[in-house]
């Protein structure tokens, strides 16, 4: 197990280090020419729930970059997958669902499984985790395992595949609140099984990511999602990071009533403004714009100056992205910002 000294975890406690830790979203993936090698040939499911290439992936980042945390290399439709529900990634589109759940007799169909499957089918899963702890901590670096949130998985399942503006999902909340609040249930005991057999296979922190929370109001935020989003990491034994893009009108909310110990912070909201609405009771993870990382270097250094200073109005900072990394991101600039960011 990494040291409780490691500094991702010391601040995920509260406990500011010396140096900033740093770690990217997506950075296990599409950037790297080693992950498109390893990749040819192998649907992207297939590889999540093949243990030897999950693990291989996972750990690439970290060896090229030097970055504090691995990131488990997974999907959040994973454990849908796993719990029998046929869904496939295309290339170029993403998640697509066979069945799309709409209706109150899907939302039954779907719901009579049992989260416990999700555990029960996840050995490949532990596995993999197993495989890259057991190499991460031979340098002490923590793995953050990973799931979708509620609101996430249900706007993929409702719409069937891929939305930019959600709206089935939306309509559902309010036109059949019963059925989605069943859902939305049974997606965060989903997302919990899944987080919790990392968790048993060696995951020192976990990630909760809402990615289209930011389609939401905060009202309906409050209403319909951060409930089921707080069951999915209530009392876990290692420490949460919720993230959102968009999130800005309810960062706070983001805090699940302070179960989360970091919010991640898109890159809309300086991070100094973040820290006055967030309080001295959570650390504050983000906020590189992942658009300057094409810009010309001394743009991007000013920036991540920038953001590790006004990092420093929160408890503790994690540094990363306001959202993933490009693909098209030359993997050298991503080294340079992991090596400014340990200088400062």
């Amino acid at each position: 197990m990494p040291s409780a000294d490691a500094p991702l975890l010391r601040a995920l406690r509260g406990d500011r280090p010396e140096t900033a830790p740093i770690w990217f979203m997506r950075q296990a993936g599409r950037s790297l020419p080693e992950y498109r090698e390893l990749r040819v040939g192998t649907r992207m499911l297939d590889a999540c729930l093949t243990p030897d290439l999950a693990a291989e992936i996972t750990l690439q980042p970290v060896r090229r970059h030097g970055v504090d945390a691995g990131i488990f290399f997974s999907d959040i439709v994973v454990p849908l997958r796993l719990a029998g529900i046929e869904v496939e990634i295309e290339p170029g589109r993403g998640p697509v669902f066979a069945s799309p759940i709409r209706t109150a007799d899907d939302v039954a169909r779907i719901t009579a499984i049992d989260p416990a499957e999700v555990a029960a089918a996840a050995d490949p899963v532990r596995e993999a985790v197993r495989l890259t702890v057991a190499e991460l901590d031979t340098t002490g670096t923590p793995l953050i395992g990973f799931a979708g949130a509620p609101f996430t998985l249900a706007a993929y399942l409702v719409e069937g595949g891929p939305s930019k503006e959600h709206l089935r999902a939306r309509a559902m909340m309010q036109a059949d609140p019963d059925s989605w609040h069943r859902l939305a249930g049974w997606l965060s005991g989903v997302s919990r099984a899944f987080l919790r057999a990392q968790i048993e296979a060696g995951a020192a922190a976990v990630q909760l990511f809402d990615s289209w929370a930011g389609s939401l109001d905060p009202d309906v935020f409050r209403r319909f999602v951060a409930p089921h989003s707080k069951a999915a990491v209530q009392d876990l034994p290692v420490p949460v990071i919720h993230f959102g893009v968009g999130t800005g009108p309810f960062l706070g909310d983001m805090r699940l009533d302070g179960v989360a110990s970091a919010v991640g912070v898109d890159w809309r909201l300086p991070l100094d403004e973040a820290a006055a609405i967030i309080g001295p009771d959570t650390t504050l993870q983000g906020n590189i714009d992942p658009a300057l990382l094409g810009a010309p270097w001394e743009v991007l250094e000013q920036h991540v100056r920038g953001v590790v200073e006004r990092g420093r109005a929160a408890r503790a900072h994690v540094v990363n992205l306001g959202h993933g990394v490009p693909p098209e991101t030359d993997p050298t600039v991503l080294t340079r910002v992991v090596e400014l960011v340990h200088s400062l």
